[in-house]
């Protein structure tokens, strides 16, 4: 009889503060063009998994859209956060949208002047 060990996870849970943020894509034809942008970026590291695609960055990342629409050789405004939101299956860090771009952010803080959050302690 033969038995079978299940693979140890590389994913594991941890509570510390690890100064990354990042997102999973669809592994299709969309999520495969945003991929080989992001991964041009210094502080981005992409990993392609069977069905997915995960997008991790130490600190902060843009997915600027201008960028996406020129890989895929689309005209400009055809990559917009709708299609971003449609091909994104997960994220962790702070999201904001904008107008040209996507924004992730590792630590909230770093995100309060788009979020108006007031970083002053009340009593």
């Amino acid at each position: 009889m033969t038995v079978f060990k299940t693979a140890e996870s590389p994913y594991k849970s941890n509570n510390t503060a690890s100064n990354r943020c990042g997102f999973t894509l669809m592994n299709n034809q969309v999520g495969v063009i945003v991929a080989e942008v992001m991964g041009g970026k210094e502080n981005v590291t992409i990993t392609p998994l069977p069905s997915m695609i995960r997008v991790d960055a130490d600190g902060r990342m843009d997915v600027v859209y201008s960028e996406i629409d020129e890989a895929a050789g689309e005209e400009e405004g055809w990559f917009n956060s709708a299609e971003f939101e449609e091909n994104m299956s997960t994220h962790y860090g702070r999201m904001v949208h904008l107008d040209d771009r996507t924004i992730m952010f590792a630590n909230p803080e770093d995100a309060a002047e788009y979020l108006d959050f007031d970083l002053v302690a009340r009593k």
